[in-house]
């Protein structure tokens, strides 16, 4: 553990900034599962329902500084792509 004062506030900030990412994180995995079984369920209107709420959580997160911008584009274009792919 840290005796400097200021190397302790670090740790806490970190933590906090670490949980912050990991919640985010989270949500995004969780939208893009969400599209993942609107597509296997071969719900076309659900999928880009889903699509269009895992975008915006993408985005959301990118803004963020969680993801870079390339990531966070690759991910919605292989999402769209999936979408665009049913039937």
């Amino acid at each position: 553990m840290a005796n400097i004062k200021s190397a302790k506030k670090r740790i806490l900030v970190n933590q906090t900034k670490a949980a912050r990412n990991k919640a985010i994180r989270s949500k995004v995995k969780t939208t893009i599962k969400k599209v993942d079984a609107a597509i296997a369920a071969n719900d076309k209107a659900a999928a880009e329902a889903a699509l269009k709420a895992a975008t915006t959580e993408i985005d959301k997160a990118c803004s963020k500084g969680i993801y870079h911008k390339n990531t966070a584009s690759r991910k919605v274009s292989r999402l769209a792509a999936a979408v665009n792919k049913m039937a």
